[in-house]
């Protein structure tokens, strides 16, 4: 199983967890680059033989954010979608809540509870690089990652109860 965080932000980064390794990438500043990251992993999913998911944080640009940055932060977030849609994913729209709830409790204000996170995730995975910038999305794709497990097991479940021997 390979699942794809994305913190769709302007800032924001891409985090890709399988059981084997874990990448963390900036999100590039042009289509073309967000577009070769994921023809990247979709490709290494299919040589794998391995499910994709990816999850993406499903935010708004804020009132209190000016016309050109939510402009931009809206620009991000639809090409994600119209990238994602052109590899024929659907992504699963994870909102902060619900993926922070796994790592309560949280300062919050944004900037300690942005540098917490990043501590939580440079502890869970100490060989790589976890920054200010990548973090959420890491944290994103393991909670893509548990939330795909649990499904999995759940699955496995309904069909041994099912089964008829």
């Amino acid at each position: 199983m390979i699942v794809v965080g994305i913190d769709p932000g302007k800032r924001g980064g891409v985090a890709i967890l399988s059981e084997r390794k874990v990448k963390l990438i900036n999100t590039p500043e042009e289509p073309i680059g967000m577009a070769d990251i994921i023809g990247s992993v979709t490709n290494s999913a299919y040589i794998e033989h391995e499910d994709l998911f990816v999850y993406i944080e499903n935010v708004h640009a804020f009132p209190t954010d000016t016309r050109s940055s939510a402009f931009k932060f809206g620009m991000n977030y639809g090409m994600w979608w119209g990238i994602l849609a052109s590899y024929k994913i659907t992504p699963v729209k994870v909102h902060p809540r619900n993926w922070m709830k796994e790592y309560t409790p949280l300062p919050k204000e944004k900037l300690p509870r942005k540098r917490e996170l990043k501590e939580r995730g440079q502890r869970m995975y100490p060989d790589v690089k976890v920054t200010l910038i990548t973090s959420d999305a890491l944290l994103i794709a393991r909670y893509g990652l548990i939330t795909e497990k649990e499904k999995e097991n759940e699955r496995d479940i309904k069909s041994e109860n099912t089964s008829f021997d």
